[in-house]
């Protein structure tokens, strides 16, 4: 389950993926409106990993992040910036796509080996207050006759693919989203 504080966030999670966005060759700035998130959980609880959907003009971009208590060496090009957060303190934020823990989250679940986590809510003090329901919802999509791939075909290198767009990604094995207003494949096989 996906552990989500009532807290304080400095810069907030839009100034973030707009700064993201902006920072890298093929974002792009201007308006955004964020249309979705869901989480994956680490299964050793160390880093938080959230991906927003979020659309600037036309396009609809996918943003994996990863939230790590620690800098990772030799991640440099992944870290987008530094997350005050007011119950746990700093928390480096990275690009996904460049994080080993979130990459892992997408290799099991096109593996059909790991869902999306549940959006637990606690207040400040450590205490529930509720579940909150999904913004986007995810599934896995198989073309007939075809069949997952296993954990050792994507450990051994068999390519698969995390959309930065949404809408030109495609494979035998995907990984689609669905949201108020739309759906789209965010990772494929």
């Amino acid at each position: 389950m996906a552990i989500i504080y009532q807290a304080e966030l400095s810069p907030s999670k839009p100034e973030i993926l707009r700064t993201f966005l902006e920072s890298r060759s093929w974002g792009e700035a201007g308006e955004l409106e964020v249309l979705g998130a869901y989480r994956f959980d680490d299964p050793d609880g160390e880093v938080g990993i959230e991906c927003h959907l979020v659309r600037v003009g036309e396009t609809i971009y996918h943003l994996p992040l990863a939230y790590r208590a620690q800098l990772v060496d030799g991640a440099e090009d992944a870290l987008i910036g530094l997350l005050q957060h007011s119950v746990l303190g700093e928390r480096y934020v990275y690009d996904g796509l460049g994080d080993e823990v979130a990459l892992e989250c997408f290799r099991r679940a096109l593996c059909g080996e790991q869902e999306q986590a549940p959006l637990e809510i606690y207040g400040t003090d450590g205490q529930w207050v509720e579940t909150r329901p999904q913004s986007v919802t995810l599934s896995l999509e198989v073309d007939e006759g075809e069949s997952l791939p296993t954990d050792d075909e994507l450990l051994d290198g068999e390519p698969f693919t995390i959309a930065r767009t949404v809408g030109d990604l495609d494979g035998t094995v995907r990984l689609v989203g669905a949201w108020t207003d739309g759906r789209g494949v965010l990772a494929a096989y």
